[in-house]
């Protein structure tokens, strides 16, 4: 219903504990709480928030216009409703690394299980674009201190993106990442590698647990679950794909309303009114109500 079974300190030992038994675990992006949802349902391991989808779903680029108050209570709103651990997408930490601290704090208190810091430059931009900018190695050493340090669960995990392969070449990119390791990472997400062998390279050089982006009409090719496994890596998301799924049919549901003037060849694309009410545990929410207001009030005063 309304309320999970597990608190976030749970859900908080269990990423901790997915991450760390070897085996790779899957994190589709959900754009909203609803669709969190429908991921727990499906069997998945785990809830992404990206900063690219929050930001489309308020109408701006994936450029950090989008505020920290915003990615907290999105965070917040998804991470209430599963039982499954919530990782989230914190850009660059929203400033100075002070900042990236108290970000880090935010989303702890909100519930979730883990975030990851990027090495970017403001304005960002989407990782699997040209022209990015990054900042020294130095400065995300900082970043990362100060986010590890930052939280008061030692299960709260804070996982640090390099987009340094882009810019300064492999090689380069791993020592950021070795870096950021000592500086307190807990695990690395090296963004848009551009091969298997980069995958393979990355893992090689490093011993703590690795997250992969499969993003759609990206850098990478798109890799499945067993080739990703053998890799050896921990963590997979898939940050946009629910939305594009969702705006896909959106997109040719509106143009269908509009050439023929009704829905109804739109009825079996759709999800049923049955399904939806099963996924909102609609049934339990009337039997809460029954059994709070199961009494009658008389007449007699009560003492």
């Amino acid at each position: 219903m309304l309320f999970t079974q597990k608190t976030p300190e749970q859900k908080r030992a269990d990423f901790r504990n997915l991450v760390n038994d070897g085996k790779l675990h899957q994190f589709p992006g959900a754009f909203n709480p609803l669709c969190a949802r429908l991921i727990e349902q499906k069997g998945f391991d785990g809830i992404y928030v990206s900063g690219a989808v929050l930001s489309a779903d308020l109408c701006l680029p994936d450029i950090g216009i989008a505020t920290a108050d915003e990615f907290v209570s999105r965070g917040r709103q998804i991470g209430r409703v599963t039982d499954l651990p919530t990782l989230i997408d914190l850009d660059t930490g929203f400033g100075e690394p002070m900042n990236a601290a108290r970000s880090v704090r935010f989303v702890e208190e909100a519930g979730l299980a883990g975030c990851h810091i990027e090495d970017q430059v403001m304005p960002k931009r989407c990782g699997h674009l040209d022209g990015k900018d990054i900042v020294s190695t130095d400065n995300m050493v900082q970043r990362i201190r100060a986010a590890s340090g930052a939280r008061l669960d030692s299960n709260f995990c804070v996982i640090a993106r390099s987009d340094a392969r882009a810019v300064e070449g492999l090689e380069k990119a791993i020592d950021r990442m070795k870096a950021y390791v000592d500086a307190g990472a807990d695990m690395i997400f090296p963004e848009a590698m551009q091969s298997e062998a980069e995958f393979e390279r990355v893992r090689s050089a490093l011993d703590v647990p690795l997250l992969a982006n499969m993003t759609e009409f990206g850098k990478s090719r798109l890799l499945n679950k067993t080739e990703l496994e053998m890799l050896g890596f921990n963590l997979v998301i898939y940050p946009v794909t629910t939305l594009r799924l969702a705006m896909g049919e959106v997109n040719r549901g509106l143009d269908t309303l509009l050439q023929t003037g009704d829905q109804n060849a739109l009825l079996d694309r759709m999800q049923h009114r049955r399904d939806l009410y099963e996924l909102l545990q609609y049934e339990s929410y009337a039997q809460y109500d029954e059994d709070l207001f199961n009494f009658k009030v008389g007449d007699t005063p009560v003492a």
